[in-house]
C-alpha cells in the first residue's frame, strides 16, 4: 500500500511537470507613468494586466524604475525572474539586429504597415527565432504615439540645415550616425538623465513622438518641435520565455488573448492622438510642420542609416517584402 502511494505521488508530480504550472502572479514592469490618456505603452500594459486579472491570472503593475533599469529588467526576463517588461526596441538588438528595421527613418508609412510586416509578413516570428533561445520573447510591438519628430531647446528646425550645431540625445551609436548625417551631433544619455542634460546643455534635444514632453514634464525647457514623421514611435513588450513556456495550455491561451486585446486597445488609442499637438502648443512649444521639399531633404539625408551596418541589406529586404510594398 505504501509503495502504491509513493508511485502514485511520483506519477502525479510527473504529470504536473509535463502539463506546466498554473500561472502565479505576473509582474509587469512599466516604462512610463500610469496615464491612460497620454501613454500608449501604459494603455497596452494596463489592458494586458486587466485581461489577465479578469481571466484568472493574477497580475500586478510595477512603476517605472521600481524593478530596475532597462538592462536589469532584460536580465531578469532572460533568467525567468520577471515575467513581463515594457522595454525599448534596442534592448533585444544584441540578440537579433533584425529588430532595428523598425527604426529605419522614413521606411514605414504608418502603424498599419508596421503591423502588416510584423503579423501578416511574419517578422515578429522571425525576431523571436533568435531571441527565444536566449530566454526572451517579444510578445508585442507597441505604438507610443505619432511618428517621431525633432524636439530641441534652441531654435525652429524647418530644414536639414537647421540641425547644424545641435547636440541631440541619442539612444545608441546608430542614432548618433543619423544625427551626423543631418549635420548635428549626438550624445548617448539615459532617459533618467535627460531633464538634467537638456537644462545644462549636455543635449539640446531628442527624437520622440509629440506627447513625450507633456508626459514627462519637459515643456519647461523644450521649446521647439518639428513634426518630421521620421519613424513610427515604438516600444516592445518582452516576456520571459521560461515563464511563457512553463504556462499550462489554458493559461498560455489567456496570455496570448491578453496580448491581442492590448494590441487592439493600443491601436485604438493611437487614432486619438491628433489632439496632442494642440496640447503641446498650449504648453508653450512652438510647432513646425515640414513642407514636401524639406521632408524629401530629410529623407535623402537619412540614407546613411540604411548602410550603418546595424542592420544588413538582406534584413532590410526582408522587412521590405514583409510590409508588402
Amino acid at each position: 500500500m505504501k509503495t502504491k502511494k509513493i508511485l502514485g505521488g511520483v506519477i502525479l508530480a510527473a504529470l504536473a511537470v509535463f502539463s506546466g504550472p498554473t500561472a502565479a502572479e505576473v509582474k509587469i514592469a512599466l516604462d512610463s507613468p500610469q496615464n491612460l490618456e497620454a501613454s500608449g505603452s501604459y494603455v497596452w500594459a494596463h489592458t494586458f494586466s486587466t485581461y489577465l486579472n479578469d481571466n484568472g491570472i493574477e497580475a500586478e503593475e510595477y512603476q517605472r524604475g521600481s524593478l530596475g533599469g532597462d538592462d536589469e529588467l532584460f536580465d531578469q526576463i532572460s533568467q525567468g525572474l520577471l515575467e513581463v517588461s515594457m522595454s525599448p526596441l534596442n534592448i533585444v538588438g544584441s540578440l537579433d539586429s533584425l529588430v532595428y528595421g523598425l527604426r529605419l527613418p522614413y521606411f514605414f508609412k504608418d502603424m498599419a504597415e508596421v503591423d502588416r510586416a510584423l503579423y501578416e509578413g511574419g517578422m515578429l516570428a522571425k525576431i523571436n527565432e533568435k531571441t527565444t533561445p536566449a530566454g526572451v520573447r517579444v510578445l508585442a510591438v507597441n505604438s507610443v504615439g505619432q511618428a517621431s519628430g525633432i524636439f530641441n531647446t534652441k531654435r525652429p528646425v524647418r530644414s536639414v540645415k537647421d540641425m547644424d550645431g545641435l547636440r541631440m540625445r541619442a539612444l545608441d551609436e546608430s542614432q548618433i550616425e543619423l544625427y551626423k548625417a543631418w549635420g548635428a551631433a549626438g550624445t548617448i544619455v539615459s532617459w533618467a538623465e535627460v531633464p538634467n542634460a537638456l537644462q545644462t546643455g549636455v543635449a539640446d534635444g531628442y527624437l520622440n513622438p509629440a506627447f513625450v514632453p507633456l508626459l514627462f514634464g519637459h515643456t519647461d525647457f523644450i521649446k521647439h518641435f518639428t513634426d518630421a514623421a521620421i519613424s513610427p514611435s515604438l516600444r516592445i513588450t518582452i516576456v520571459s520565455e521560461m515563464w511563457y513556456q512553463g504556462l499550462n495550455e489554458d493559461d498560455r491561451a489567456v496570455v496570448d488573448a491578453a496580448a491581442v486585446a492590448a494590441n487592439n486597445a493600443n491601436r485604438e488609442w493611437l487614432k486619438k492622438q491628433d489632439a496632442v499637438l494642440k496640447k503641446l502648443e498650449a504648453a508653450g512649444v512652438a510647432i513646425e510642420t515640414l513642407d514636401q521639399a524639406a521632408r524629401a531633404e530629410f529623407r535623402a539625408a537619412s540614407a546613411p542609416a540604411y548602410n550603418s551596418g546595424l542592420i544588413s541589406k538582406e534584413q532590410i529586404a526582408l522587412w521590405e517584402k514583409a510590409k508588402g510594398n
